[in-house]
């Protein structure tokens, strides 16, 4: 096995979630593991896909099929399917992506496909959910200048749990609404200029830092820590083969 690639264990749990398996409608790939290692390759390095080694085959078939399974939603859907729904406690965070200029140029313009300006320049916004051992729930993307608390209610939306962790830029009293009115408790530290300050779990706010662990997993990845793509789609793919990896470590 050479670095970067699945180990045995981790492609006998992942077969069975990929499309083309025998039995599916279309055709049945072949070459799965090898796409799936392909593209690993190209998110870890962060090299652009015309410089794939040749063993992964033609650079340009392996990009337009993950394109195809990007548009499709297959990538965020394996790592839904590996998901642990036990989710008594989530945390709320976000983390600004610095985008290269080659990742300028799509059509739609800049806020259709993620991207903005804010403190740290051009960049995108990765928003995640995560649960209480550090196992992402839910993924989203937005311009680098957008709010947190704006995509709050739909990572919570579909969830059940306990207790919702997040920091200060969480604090609002119609989202604190929005989780108690689930029966969770909001363990959201107050901000600085209220003038009542609600009380919250000190203890439990400690477990933040899980997802703070998380968004240092997912960029080790060079495709997930610098932003290449110049579709949201793409990046948001990216981002999530990056989460099933932790997944599957």
């Amino acid at each position: 096995m050479r670095r970067f690639e699945l180990t045995d264990e981790q492609w006998e749990r992942i077969k069975n979630l990929l499309p083309g398996r025998e039995g599916d409608p279309g055709v049945t790939a072949k070459d799965n593991r090898l796409f799936i290692d392909a593209v690993l390759w190209i998110a870890r390095t962060g090299a652009p896909w015309r410089d794939l080694p040749e063993r992964f085959g033609n650079w340009n078939s392996v990009f337009q099929r993950f394109r195809r399974w990007a548009k499709k939603g297959t990538w965020q859907r394996i790592m839904e399917e590996l998901q642990d729904a036990d989710w008594q406690l989530l945390l709320l965070d976000s983390s600004i992506i610095r985008a290269h200029q080659h990742a300028a140029g799509a059509a739609g313009g800049q806020d259709n496909q993620a991207l903005g300006r804010s403190r740290g320049g051009f960049s995108t916004k990765i928003h995640v959910a995560v649960n209480g051992v550090g196992d992402p729930v839910k993924i989203q993307l937005s311009p680098g200048q957008e709010a947190d608390i704006k995509h709050a209610p739909s990572l919570l939306e579909g969830c059940n749990p306990e207790k919702v962790v997040g920091d200060k830029g969480y604090d609002s009293d119609e989202l604190v609404a929005i989780i108690e009115a689930t029966g969770a408790e909001a363990v959201i530290p107050p901000r600085a200029n209220r003038t009542e300050r609600r009380a919250y779990d000190k203890e439990t706010y400690k477990e933040r830092n899980l997802v703070e662990r998380f968004f240092n997993k997912i960029k080790n990845c060079r495709r997930v820590a610098t932003r290449y793509d110049k579709t949201a789609t793409s990046f948001l793919a990216i981002v999530c083969l990056a989460a099933t990896m932790v997944l599957l470590a």
